[in-house]
Parts: structure tokens; C-alpha cells; sequence
């Protein structure tokens, strides 16, 4: 695996953990929203992933993928993002403002707590790629002074 390529992975995963922090920010803002029908509650969101197979590898410029696609998928793509399908959480709260006429205020499917942890893991993931790209930039700068003396 070539130095450029492993630029071409970290930056694939780095792109994918922005759309997941946005995602998680996006949910943490609205975990409070109120709303009178369930059908007016904002949802929870979720990025769905999947890997790079050898025929966007090749694309790119990959020349070691397989023509069957049988090797393994390098970097990652981001599908689209998802609503959860979790209930919703109904509050009987008749003299809220949003209360429905049975007294209802239905609120997100978001679990703070779940939502923290995923954040903190994108994070770290995120931090890892920009570590390892920060490590390939360096052995490629190396590499060009080899022949210097």
C-alpha cells in the first residue's frame, strides 16, 4: 500500500466521521423539541456506512484491486442517513403550550447518552485518521531527503 493511498483511506474515514458528528449535533439540538403530533417530532438520525469496494478503489487509481471484487473494500462511504425507528416519548403535559387536545407533547427518539457516546467515538476515530495522516506526510517528507547527503 502505497503512502498516497493511505491519505486516500484516512480522508475517506475523516469525511465519513464529519457526516456522523454533524449528525449527533443535529440530534443534541433537537433532543428538547417539542411537538403536538407524533408526526411533527423531529427523529433521531443515523449515518449508515458501507465500505469502498475495488471498483471505486480502481476508479480512484487503486491498481492492486481485484477485478472480482473479492479483496477487501478500502475507505469508506457514507450511504445516506436514517431516521430511528424508536418510539417517540408521548409526556402528558396538558398546560404545555404544544399539548395536543388530549393533553399530550410528544418528544424526540434521541437518547442523550447514547448520543454522547457515539460522539466521543466519532471523535476519536476522526483523531486517529489525522494522526495517521500527520504520520504518512512525515515518512513521505523523509523519503524525499533519503538521497540528500
Amino acid at each position: 500500500m502505497s503512502l498516497s493511498n493511505i491519505f486516500t483511506i484516512s480522508g475517506s474515514a475523516m469525511s465519513a466521521q464529519t457526516v456522523r458528528l454533524n449528525t449527533i449535533a443535529s440530534n443534541m439540538a433537537n433532543v428538547d423539541s417539542a411537538a403536538s403530533s407524533a408526526d411533527q417530532t423531529y427523529r433521531a438520525r443515523k449515518p449508515v456506512f458501507s465500505k469502498m469496494m475495488n471498483d471505486s478503489m480502481r476508479q480512484y487509481g487503486w491498481n492492486n484491486a481485484t477485478a472480482d471484487n473479492s479483496g477487501a473494500g478500502i475507505g469508506v462511504k457514507v450511504d445516506g442517513i436514517v431516521e430511528s425507528d424508536a418510539p417517540l416519548q408521548p409526556r402528558y403535559e396538558p398546560d404545555h403550550p404544544m399539548a395536543n387536545e388530549d393533553g399530550y407533547v410528544f418528544y424526540p427518539n434521541v437518547n442523550p447518552m447514547e448520543e454522547m457516546a457515539d460522539m466521543m467515538s466519532a471523535s476519536r476515530s476522526f483523531q486517529t485518521n489525522v494522526e495517521i495522516m500527520n504520520s504518512a506526510k512525515s515518512m513521505m517528507q523523509k523519503m524525499l531527503t533519503l538521497g540528500q547527503s
